[in-house]
């Protein structure tokens, strides 16, 4: 018995067959990606958090001022890296409240404050409070853990000769990731006049 099949039915078969296949790989290899992002994290970056009670200087941050009773001092110390230049950190300051459907936002603004006799930077929130929202219907009523940040990302260059050090209030959060650069500078022809 002899078949004869058209070339596009068969890639087309083919495609349907391999389609979850490759589904699956991209799924693996985006959860992967997020596993190495999240291990990147953790390994370069040393996360210390003072309040006022258990405030406790160390070489490195001892020029900066100690929290003020309603505020807690995140210290961020930043592993040396081969080329810094290829690093970059988001900073994004709030809250982890329960919401609704609605979209939420913070009010707040990040200072950038220089110490004296220094010069060295430090960041500082004054207060965190609640900002807009839209006003929909939210039938169901389920409320959702979500991280509202105020507005205005912070983008810091890596650099781990010193470490980064915010002032936030008390009730607050600072989250933060590291951006690579993943592709090479690419230029723009040259054209003669």
């Amino acid at each position: 018995m002899v078949f004869f099949y058209n070339k596009k039915y068969i890639l087309s078969f083919v495609a349907t067959l391999l389609a979850p296949c490759a589904a699956f790989a991209c799924h693996a290899e985006t959860m992967q990606s997020e596993k190495k992002q999240e291990t990147l994290e953790e390994t370069l970056i040393n996360t210390q958090v003072y309040s006022s009670d258990n405030y406790r200087p160390n070489a490195a941050t001892n020029m900066f001022p100690a929290p003020a009773k309603s505020q807690l001092q995140h210290v961020l110390t930043l592993k040396p890296l081969d080329d810094e230049s290829n690093y970059m950190i988001e900073i994004q300051v709030g809250k982890t409240k329960a919401v609704d459907c609605n979209k939420h936002a913070l009010l707040g603004k990040i200072q950038q404050r220089s110490l004296k006799g220094w010069g060295y930077d430090y960041y500082n929130v004054d207060t965190i409070t609640a900002g807009p929202s839209t006003m929909m219907a939210c039938f169901d009523g389920a409320l959702t853990q979500q991280f509202l940040s105020i507005q205005g990302d912070l983008m810091l260059p890596y650099d781990s000769r010193l470490p980064k050090v915010f002032y936030l209030p008390a009730n607050s959060q600072l989250r933060y990731r590291i951006w690579q650069v993943a592709s090479p500078y690419i230029y723009s022809p040259v054209t003669n006049e």
